[in-house]
């Protein structure tokens, strides 16, 4: 059984195409779902993207479905590429990390930048 349902939080600030999904979105993807397959406790709940939105801020589709998944205690863990899918406003995501993460008692790993809350 699962202990960690994931929120795969994928973004991406310019489209890069008409199809469906960006190049750089399906990457992320490939990225973390290899990532993640080294781990048996680990189910991914769902997949939430912002592609074609800036990291500016969190008044984001994909991050606010996150969020309302987080709230609900569909989602109990977070993965993304990196810092910066996640937003670029430093000072939001510091509060995020800081604030958010240990009050719903949420695990969040990038990738990229070497980050498990539960290391």
């Amino acid at each position: 059984m699962s202990k960690w349902n994931v929120g795969v939080y994928l973004r991406l600030s310019n489209d890069d195409g008409d199809k469906d999904e960006s190049n750089s979105i399906t990457n992320q993807k490939y990225l973390i779902q290899d990532y993640l397959s080294n781990y048996k406790d680990i189910k991914i709940y769902n997949y939430y993207i912002d592609d074609g939105f800036t990291g500016t801020d969190f008044n984001r589709p994909g991050f606010k479905s996150l969020f309302k998944d987080i709230v609900n205690g569909q989602v109990n863990m977070i993965v993304v590429k990196d810092l910066s899918r996640l937003g670029r406003n430093y000072t939001e995501v510091g509060t995020f990390l800081e604030q958010t993460i240990p009050l719903y008692n949420l695990r969040f790993i990038s990738i990229n930048d070497h980050v498990d809350s539960y290391a």
